[in-house]
């Protein structure tokens, strides 16, 4: 493993135990390192990316970098849709590189993703209707990503198994993993807004949110073979 990625690693538990226990200082502290530290994995891995991809994703990681930094405070709701919008742009970026690699839309990929989005949609509606609008656009960005990121023309040596790319060795074979515990990292963070009262549950969840979310971006943001990084 790169020391960078060993790093996020550890940036990430520091974050992950600061909510759990409720040490909002290690959230400040740690949390708005990850994407950086990614960042910089991605200019020193060895991997010579197109540059036009290579500045997609730098700059959807540092679209990625403000949401951390606003949403270290969860329950502020105009937090929480100042991040989601950063994050819309993070998603955009990520759904640019995968449609550069080869990855489109399929029905059959694309259709449970929609159906989520949709239940998601009616369900901030009726419980949260001020956050419905901007989580609702924010998760279309999301949808569109992970239908892209588990296409099979994505990774052409994986098994494809109900719409879900399963891990190999080549990294790209990962990204529909990584896009699917976004989704849920994403869909955690509408239920513990809509549904969690307890102060203990509230962090739980939290912590269930960030560790989901930094797998995901791991995931993510894993280079692709080199001899498909190169121009």
């Amino acid at each position: 493993m790169r020391a960078l990625r060993a790093g996020y690693l550890a940036a990430a538990a520091v974050t992950v135990f600061g909510a759990v226990t409720g040490r909002e200082r290690l959230q400040w502290v740690a949390k708005p390192l990850l994407m950086p530290l990614l960042a910089a994995d991605t200019v020193t891995s060895g991997v010579e990316l197109d540059p036009v991809e290579r500045r997609i994703l730098l700059g959807s990681l540092a679209a990625a970098t403000v949401g951390d930094v606003l949403l270290i405070d969860p329950d502020d709701d105009r937090r929480l849709i100042a991040g989601a919008s950063s994050f819309a742009v993070m998603q955009t970026g990520y759904s640019i590189l995968w449609w550069r690699r080869g990855a489109r839309p399929r029905p059959e990929i694309a259709a449970p993703r929609l159906l989520a989005w949709a239940g998601a949609a009616g369900l901030l509606r009726a419980k949260a209707p001020v956050l419905a609008l901007p989580l609702t656009a924010y998760g279309a960005t999301l949808g569109t990503a992970a239908t892209l990121a588990s296409d099979p023309a994505l990774a052409p040596g994986a098994k494809n198994i109900a719409g879900l790319n399963i891990p190999n060795s080549d990294p790209r074979s990962r990204y529909g993993l990584g896009a699917l515990l976004f989704t849920v990292s994403d869909g955690l963070i509408v239920l513990r807004r809509l549904f969690a009262r307890e102060e203990r549950t509230r962090r739980v969840t939290e912590g269930v949110i960030l560790a989901t979310y930094a797998a995901a971006q791991y995931l993510l943001t894993e280079p692709p073979p080199r001899d498909l990084g190169q121009t």
